[in-house]
């Protein structure tokens, strides 16, 4: 494995990670005929809001406008708080961000959007305001899914995904992908995710490994990324197994490295103290550096989550826990190395919001540790 110093030593500046589900990405076909005139279309607009994992989990589309559309302006719409995800990205030429709740800012981008002429829009959210903001855009091409609440701001209505794959279950992505190929381009390859890992990141996650201690970690020693965080209780594993996991990483050669969000620095405190080995912890990283950290890793383990889609499209091999959601529509989109544990009960997946059957979320507290270390051990073996 390269060490991060050399990695930015012979970096022009960006990395881009790809992976495909099927390498001939040249014998990829559309979903559908062509919805219009595709050589006449000069500016396309995705509408993605929502998550950090929803935002990886749009890059197969984006990748697949950019290879049909290489001459093409392709943007990109995210809620601001989400959007340096896509740091670096290739494969749009610029991103749009919007506060995830302020009014006025929406009646300003209402007007940014239809200033600059789009020719096609995508709608991937289907929420409202991302059906409004696709109807302000006065885009002569307007695309959503017929089931959207307000299916009629849209001026091309694409049949359920299932409909259009044939396949009555679909991961995320493969629902995107459907939306975007309905309309005549090339997607049947399935593309993977793709990130971009940037000098800048890297350059700053080594120097906050030398910071705290760790100056040795990105040349000589391999590391596990532990993330012990989820949005819900229902997709958050104890931490105190998070410590066992952290104890079976070390015992195999790995130097573990927790990260949270800065609000939730208590969760590295409480997995140290619950550990009886050293764990390091980092509470401040920003999106394109848990990207560059993942991009270096030997091992993710987490939580199903928005880090755990990063991770995988990084390239690091995962073990995801998962607890409420729907592991078909959410597991890690990869081909590397991965492996999904969980709890098998009759009532998942659910809505994950609360648990509506038991005192606590039973799904996923009652995944053992002895199954996430076993499912470890298969994921090295295979990398």
């Amino acid at each position: 494995m390269n060490s991060l110093r050399e990695i930015i030593e012979s970096s022009p500046g960006v990395r881009h990670l790809a992976f495909v589900s099927d390498p001939a990405t040249d014998q990829a076909q559309p979903l559908g005929p062509a919805q219009w005139d595709w050589p006449a279309i000069r500016r396309v607009l995705v509408v993605r809001l929502r998550s950090i994992g929803d935002t990886v989990l749009t890059t197969p589309s984006l990748l697949a406008l950019r290879r049909f559309l290489p001459q093409a302006q392709i943007d990109i719409l995210l809620e601001d708080w989400v959007a340096p995800v896509l740091e670096g990205s290739d494969l749009i030429d610029r991103v749009i961000t919007i506060p995830r709740e302020s009014k006025a800012a929406r009646g300003r981008m209402a007007r940014e959007l239809r200033n600059t002429r789009y020719d096609v829009v995508y709608n991937l959210h289907g929420g409202t305001t991302a059906t409004l903001l696709t109807r302000a855009t006065g885009a002569k091409h307007r695309v959503g899914f017929g089931h959207y609440q307000y299916a009629r701001l849209h001026n091309h209505l694409a049949p359920s995904s299932t409909e259009i794959w044939q396949r009555p279950i679909l991961h995320s992505v493969e629902q995107q992908l459907a939306l975007v190929g309905w309309t005549g381009v090339p997607v049947t390859d399935r593309p993977g995710t793709r990130l971009a890992v940037t000098e800048s990141s890297l350059r700053s996650v080594a120097h906050k490994l030398r910071v705290g201690g760790l100056e040795q970690v990105d040349e000589s020693e391999s590391f596990a990324i532990i993330h012990p965080t989820a949005a819900f209780e229902t997709k958050q594993w104890a931490t105190e197994k998070f410590a066992r996991v952290a104890e079976a990483v070390a015992a195999r050669g790995l130097t573990p490295i927790a990260i949270v969000s800065p609000r939730e620095r208590s969760i590295i405190d409480a997995l140290k103290s619950e550990s009886s080995i050293p764990i390091f912890g980092l509470s401040d990283l920003a999106l394109p550096e848990v990207t560059a950290l993942a991009s270096r890793a030997r091992l993710f383990v987490g939580n199903d989550s928005g880090i755990a889609h990063i991770a995988a499209a990084a390239g690091a091999p995962c073990v995801v826990i998962f607890g409420s959601s729907n592991v078909a529509h959410w597991r890690p989109w990869t081909t590397n190395p991965n492996e999904v544990v969980r709890e098998e009960m009759p009532c998942q997946p659910c809505h994950g919001y609360f648990c509506a059957e038991f005192e606590r979320p039973e799904c996923i507290l009652r995944v053992p540790v002895e199954r996430v270390v076993a499912a470890i051990d298969r994921v090295l073996r295979e990398n």
